[in-house]
C-alpha cells in the first residue's frame, strides 16, 4: 500500500491482529522486517510497570522475545533508555558507536551482545509522544540480517518521514482498540458488570438490569478484579477503561 492507502487502512480497521499484521507488511517493504512495539500506562520513576499489563506486539521469533522481553534485558537496552528519555526517531548507529568507545555499561552490553546473537543490529528506534507522565510507547524496526546499519541510514533518508508518520498514526490507532493482556482479559458478563458500574448503577440494579442475582453480579466484580490485579471495582473500571476493554463493540 502506498501511503495514503495505509492510512486509509488505519483509520477503518477494527481489530489489533488486523493492524499488526498489516503494519509488519507495511514496514517490511522498506526492509524492515522485525518489529517490537510496546505501551505502558503505568511508568513511574523506577519502572515501567507491571509487564503483564504492557501492550506488547511483535513478530520476533519467541526464542528472541523470551530472552529480551520476559527476562527483563529489554529494560537496560540503549535505545529504550534513550526513547525513555526523548520522542521521535533515531538511528541504532548510537548503539555501534557505544559499543565501539566503550561507554556501555556491563549490562547494556549484555543486551547488545544478544541482540547481536540473534542478528538484530541494525534499524531504527521511533519513541512517540506521551499522552501522559504515566504512559510511553515506542517502537524498535530491525532491519534485514544482511543489511548495515549506513544501508539503513540511507533508507530512512530516503522514507524516513513516511515511515514515521505511518507509525506514529499506527501507534494513535492501537491506543483505541482493545487489547487483552495476558491473564487480564475479561469475560462478557464481567465487561459487562464494570460497564453499568461506570453508568452509575449499584449491584442490585445492575442485577435487575443483567437478570442476575445480586450475589451472581458481585462474583462476576469480584472476578474482574482477580483477572486486572486490582483492590477495587472503581480501579477495575478504571483499568478496563484504559485498556479498551469497556463498552467494546463485537465484530
Amino acid at each position: 500500500m502506498n501511503l495514503t492507502e495505509y492510512l486509509n487502512f488505519l483509520s477503518y480497521t477494527k481489530t489489533l491482529e488486523e493492524l499488526w499484521d498489516a503494519h509488519c507488511r507495511q514496514m517490511s517493504n522498506y526492509g524492515f522486517d522485525r518489529l517490537l512495539y510496546g505501551h505502558t500506562l503505568y511508568r513511574t520513576e523506577t519502572s515501567l510497570g507491571d509487564p503483564e499489563d504492557f501492550v506488547i506486539l511483535s513478530n520476533h521469533s519467541n526464542d528472541y522475545l523470551e530472552g529480551f522481553v520476559h527476562s527483563g534485558l529489554y529494560f537496560n537496552a540503549p535505545m529504550l533508555q534513550w526513547a525513555l528519555k526523548n520522542e521521535g526517531a533515531a538511528s541504532w548507529r548510537m548503539i555501534q558507536e557505544m559499543a565501539s568507545s566503550g561507554a556501555m555499561t556491563e549490562k547494556e552490553r549484555q543486551v547488545y551482545e544478544f541482540n547481536k546473537s540473534k542478528g538484530v543490529t541494525a534499524g531504527f528506534t521511533i519513541s512517540f509522544n506521551s499522552v501522559s507522565m504515566r504512559s510511553k510507547g515506542a517502537i524498535s524496526m530491525a532491519s534485514y540480517g544482511n543489511q548495515t546499519q549506513d544501508e539503513v541510514d540511507e533508507i530512512w533518508s530516503n522514507h524516513g518521514d513516511d515511515i514515521l508518520l505511518m507509525n506514529n498514526i499506527a501507534h494513535l490507532k492501537i491506543l483505541t482498540l482493545p487489547y487483552n493482556a495476558p491473564n487480564r482479559a475479561l469475560t462478557k458478563r464481567q465487561r459487562e458488570a464494570l460497564q453499568w458500574v461506570g453508568d452509575g448503577k449499584t449491584t442490585q440494579d445492575i442485577a435487575v438490569l443483567m437478570g442476575l442475582t445480586s450475589a451472581t453480579v458481585e462474583k462476576h466484580l469480584r472476578l474482574a478484579r482477580e483477572a486486572l490485579s486490582v483492590e477495587t471495582t472503581a480501579q477495575a473500571v478504571l483499568k478496563a477503561s484504559l485498556q479498551n476493554q469497556m463498552f467494546v463493540m463485537e465484530v
